[in-house]
């Protein structure tokens, strides 16, 4: 009796509703610091109730290999996910997405094989699951490409082929011609594949074209996709939590997406068409052309930041790779030791994922309320002494607001130039992943503090403490 209970369908649909309540509980967690890790557990908790429901069905012969696989991903995933860089987490955000994608192409394709092309069954599962073939397909593929350019296997600038919108629109008809005539009735399994495969290549191709500097939209955008694939699997299926959950993400994905192509003041279907950004460099420190930088050094930067009544640090992509945040953590509590008022002006698109430099520093336990969104930095800027910019280069480029030739003219920034003086912290004048240059450095305010990020700011930490 006990068996039969278990497996009774309402009593499964409870664990499912429970199960995608935590999910919902546990997102709302992920809203602040303090409830991010928290609520992370608390939606593993209503995952893991995802799969019990899913053993409890009836004639479900296949406990051994869910077991198994869950002991591979395990085994994969944890340690994966315990020893990755902070700066290797975008990279890291990418790939795991784009396993996801891929995981509901080959559901769609196991289904295909079990019902003999979807016979006998409802015309929406065929659909459905089809759809989620497709968009599965092209997240997973397209996910590995945005890997391998953050990861730099692959040039970070754009990738085009001749003839790319032709080709793509092909591939994409390709696999809708697949996708109709498997729909239609036609079981010939040969037409799967080559579904699977024109998705694929589409994937491949739809991010190829795109430059580095647009990679945070992507690995949002990519997100989306495999939140929808997964909630259209998860109707062909009739699994209530996959539906669930795969709308959160396809859902919150979406308006992610949106919001940042709006921080960039650009597109979505212009962000997909590629050709934007790249890694160029504009030259050596120093003089370039008729332009030169002041350099300071770190006994400079500290005396200068130590008289200040109000600090802004404006964390980028190049605090992530000298792994600085700890440094600049300590930095903040010698400044407000003094009396200064510190605070972080955080741009929307800054690094290589959504919400990296807010992952960064909330690691170095930096408190959340320091943090300004743009719109509150760029209104503290005019009253703050020193703006200390820490590898952020395309989101303080004031050709955004100044040249209308600019490829990035009319993209919200961080508009450290209204502060009195500024402070750079780089490596080299090389430019960013937008491939530009930035005509801050050169601007009389602004020094230039050349070397490793995490260095430079030790060497400020120790001239501030013996100031």
């Amino acid at each position: 009796m006990l068996a039969s209970f278990i497996q009774d369908r309402d009593f499964r649909l409870v664990l499912y509703i429970l199960s995608f309540a935590l999910f919902i509980y546990g997102l709302g967690g992920l809203t602040g610091p303090r409830t991010a890790v928290r609520g992370n557990r608390i939606a593993a908790v209503g995952m893991a109730i995802a799969i019990l429901a899913t053993l409890l069905a009836p004639h479900f012969g296949q406990w051994g290999l869910v077991i198994l696989g869950i002991a591979i991903g395990a085994a994969v995933g944890v340690p994966a996910a315990r020893n990755v860089r902070m700066t290797a987490m975008p990279q890291m955000v990418a790939l795991f997405n784009g396993v996801g994608g891929g995981a509901v192409a080959l559901i769609a394709w196991a289904e295909f094989r079990n019902t003999g092309g979807y016979s006998g069954e409802p015309t929406y599962v065929a659909i459905f699951s089809l759809f989620a073939a497709i968009v599965g397909s092209v997240s997973f593929w397209g996910s590995n490409i945005a890997f391998g350019k953050l990861q730099e296997i692959l040039p970070g600038r754009p990738i085009k082929l001749p003839g790319q919108i032709v080709l793509n629109v092909a591939l994409l008809a390709a696999a809708l011609a697949c996708a109709i005539a498997i729909a239609a009735g036609t079981h010939d399994e040969i037409l799967m594949i080559g579904l699977l495969v024109a998705a694929a290549l589409l994937g491949n191709f739809v991010v190829l074209p795109i430059g580095g500097a647009d990679m945070p939209v992507v690995i949002s955008l990519l997100n989306a996709f495999t939140g929808l694939s997964a909630a259209a699997t998860g109707v062909a299926l009739n699994n209530p939590a996959l539906i669930v959950a795969g709308m959160i993400v396809g859902a919150s994905g979406s308006i992610l997406t949106n919001l940042m192509a709006q921080a960039m003041n650009r597109s979505i279907p212009s962000i997909v068409a590629g050709g934007f950004g790249g890694v160029v460099t504009a030259g050596a420190a120093g003089e370039i052309g008729d332009r030169t930088v002041r350099s300071t050094s770190a006994s400079d930067a500290a005396v200068q930041m130590a008289y200040a009544s109000q600090v802004a640090i404006v964390p980028g992509y190049g605090m992530a790779v000298a792994q600085a945040q700890h440094a600049v953590r300590e930095m903040t509590k010698a400044l407000e030791a003094k009396g200064i008022e510190v605070y972080f002006a955080i741009h929307p698109v800054a690094g290589r994922m959504p919400g990296h430099m807010n992952v960064l520093l909330a690691e170095a336990d930096v408190p959340y309320d320091e943090l300004k969104e743009m719109e509150d930095a760029n209104a503290l800027f005019p009253r703050t002494d020193v703006a200390l910019v820490i590898g952020a280069n395309d989101v303080t480029n004031p050709a955004a607001k100044d040249q209308p030739d600019s490829p990035i003219y009319g993209m919200p920034i961080l508009e450290v130039d209204e502060s009195r003086s500024v402070i750079v912290l780089k490596r080299s004048m090389s430019s960013g992943f937008a491939g530009i240059d930035n005509p801050l450095f050169y601007e009389d305010k602004t020094s230039m503090l050349f070397g490793d990020a995490k260095a430079s700011v030790q060497d400020i930490v120790a001239e501030l403490q013996a100031l």
